[in-house]
């Protein structure tokens, strides 16, 4: 005969499991992507990966006081030193340097006419005296009457072959794997990531979207002016010996208002040329996030702030403490700097 009392202990048993299972689902529903596993593996537990985390919860949780619509979601990131080294000096320069050396054949001249000679004779100190003057002479030799598709087959050209004469790996894998973690992190829970960049715009978009994941038109950057020319039935856009908008300091916010359209909520740089736009992203109303990686290990990767030529983070630093800006402490906080760390 069977036991009536046991099958019926047996259903509720079950009833009650599916029902708590329901709930657990629904409710899990509700919660931000991401929220189970740790979408920061290398970052340190902390202080710094603590806000980073409690700042995406908030801002994606709805009905919640800080609640940001998916639309609005827009999160810009620097590129040198933000998201990858920028040491010995920034990577577009040591490219433009490796494009004259390989056009010398072509161009006799240059053996005896500076900024051109120190370049093929390796000499930096004089390619530096040059100033701004013989650097610009270096960028559009390099690039001048060019089309944007042979510049960017160029630039990827480039990617595969040269080496970072540190650690002798291709200048993509310099990337900070925190900081990628961090882009996956945002946009798994309905960000859009940007890069807004001194950097030259057609130099970045090479790459961006296999290193970052972020597609072409959410690179915002430095650009030369360019024209139109048909040949034949073939419409092509060419580069111009002439420089029409610098996406660093002042313009970085007027870079994101005509290319973006709308004012980020969150926003990551490492330098001064990224003070003006962690100004524009978090002076205004609602939830807003300011984030500054500070180059501190000097085993892993480099340490250098305020005295350095190259990303000098003096004002930005100084400024940090009194708007809520996060410094990220790059020895402390992070677990690991490159991906191909062990």
């Amino acid at each position: 005969m069977r036991n009536w009392s046991h099958a019926w202990t047996g259903a509720w048993t079950r009833r009650a499991l599916m029902t708590a299972l329901a709930s657990f689902f629904v409710a899990a529903a509700l919660l931000p992507l991401g929220a189970f596993a740790d979408p920061l593996p290398s970052w340190n537990d902390g202080k710094a990966k603590a806000a980073i985390l409690d700042f995406v919860t908030r801002t994606t949780t709805a009905g919640g006081p800080d609640f940001v619509a998916v639309g609005d979601r827009i999160a810009t990131f620097d590129n040198d030193g933000t998201l990858w080294s920028e040491r010995p000096v920034y990577f577009q320069g040591i490219f433009v340097l490796d494009r004259i050396k390989a056009m010398a054949k072509d161009h006799p001249e240059w053996k005896d006419k500076q900024p051109f000679k120190a370049v093929l004779e390796g000499d930096m100190d004089a390619v530096m005296a040059s100033g701004n003057k013989g650097l610009g002479e270096l960028l559009a030799a390099s690039s001048t009457g060019m089309s944007v598709e042979d510049f960017s087959a160029a630039v990827t050209e480039w990617t595969k072959t040269a080496r970072h004469p540190r650690f002798d790996r291709p200048y993509t894998e310099l990337v900070f794997q925190p900081m990628l973690e961090l882009l996956a992190y945002l946009r798994a829970n309905g960000y859009q990531t940007f890069i807004v960049s001194g950097g030259g715009v057609e130099f970045m978009r090479a790459w961006a979207e296999g290193v970052y994941g972020i597609p072409p038109q959410q690179v915002v950057g430095s650009s030369d002016k360019t024209e139109f020319k048909l040949d034949g039935d073939t419409p092509r856009i060419f580069k111009l010996p002439a420089v029409e908008f610098v996406d660093d300091g002042p313009g970085k916010p007027v870079g994101i208002n005509r290319f973006i359209g709308k004012r980020p909520v969150f926003a990551a740089g490492n330098s001064d040329g990224d003070l003006e736009m962690l100004q524009w992203t978090t002076l205004n109303s609602g939830p807003r996030f300011g984030l500054i990686v500070h180059h501190t290990d000097a085993v892993r990767e480099w340490a250098y702030d305020r005295d350095s030529h190259i990303g000098r983070l003096d004002k930005a630093l100084d400024e940090a403490p009194k708007r809520g800006w996060l410094v990220v402490d790059m020895k402390n906080d992070w677990t690991k700097i490159y991906p191909f760390e062990k």
